[in-house]
């Protein structure tokens, strides 16, 4: 009897599927997503990707004898840096966008003085610039994480000190011309930029979906 209670109740749940599959529509248009927000996110990543590519750029500019691009290839990363603020303004407006590029930019230079003075053997002053460097992180993800409650700062800065290591690594290898373990440094830093460009998108999604929704 109690078997043939549950088939009967299987029965009726299939029924009323097939007649009012609206929990199924619901399911499926809450999980759609929209292309403007495929836009942002695949624009996003793009212009993040493009940050370790520039940068890894430069330090090849930078460390190589001889090289004589390295003011025109510092010149387009930091015009990169101006991509991304640019790329927030029509979220959060001029203002945030003019200080996310700002607080990129000073991220870049002081990579560029890590670069000079690393590749000149000052490892007092490499130690003193790499303060500089985190804290500029840190910088990063309070101002990333004040302008969106879906952003934590501790998760921000782990990102954010993971790409400071990738880089690092990149310099390294390229310093001692191991190339092998550039090619992996510079692999593990597109994906890892993919995963921290992704987390923003995300965020910033989540925060204004109304902005996405067509």
């Amino acid at each position: 009897m109690k078997k043939l209670l549950g088939m009967g109740l299987i029965l009726l749940f299939s029924l009323n599927m097939l007649v009012d599959p609206s929990s199924t529509r619901a399911q499926t248009q809450e999980h759609r997503v929209s292309q403007s927000q495929v836009k942002f996110e695949n624009e996003f990543r793009s212009l993040w990707m493009d940050h370790v590519l520039w940068t890894s750029n430069y330090i090849t500019s930078a460390t190589t004898a001889g090289s004589e691009d390295q003011k025109q290839v510092l010149a387009r990363l930091l015009k990169n840096q101006e991509d991304i603020g640019n790329a927030v303004k029509p979220i959060y407006g001029e203002k945030a966008g003019n200080k996310l590029t700002d607080l990129l930019k000073e991220h870049i230079v002081i990579a560029g003085k890590i670069v000079d003075a690393a590749k000149t053997g000052k490892k007092a002053l490499v130690n003193q610039l790499n303060k500089e460097w985190y804290r500029n992180a840190d910088d990063i993800a309070a101002f990333l994480s004040q302008a969106n409650p879906y952003l934590k700062n501790e998760d921000l800065k782990k990102l954010l000190y993971m790409h400071l290591k990738l880089v690092t690594n990149d310099l390294s290898a390229s310093l001692e011309k191991d190339w092998e373990a550039r090619i992996v440094a510079i692999d593990e830093g597109v994906s890892h930029i993919i995963l921290m460009a992704d987390t923003i998108s995300a965020g910033v999604v989540k925060q204004f979906p109304k902005k996405f929704n067509k």
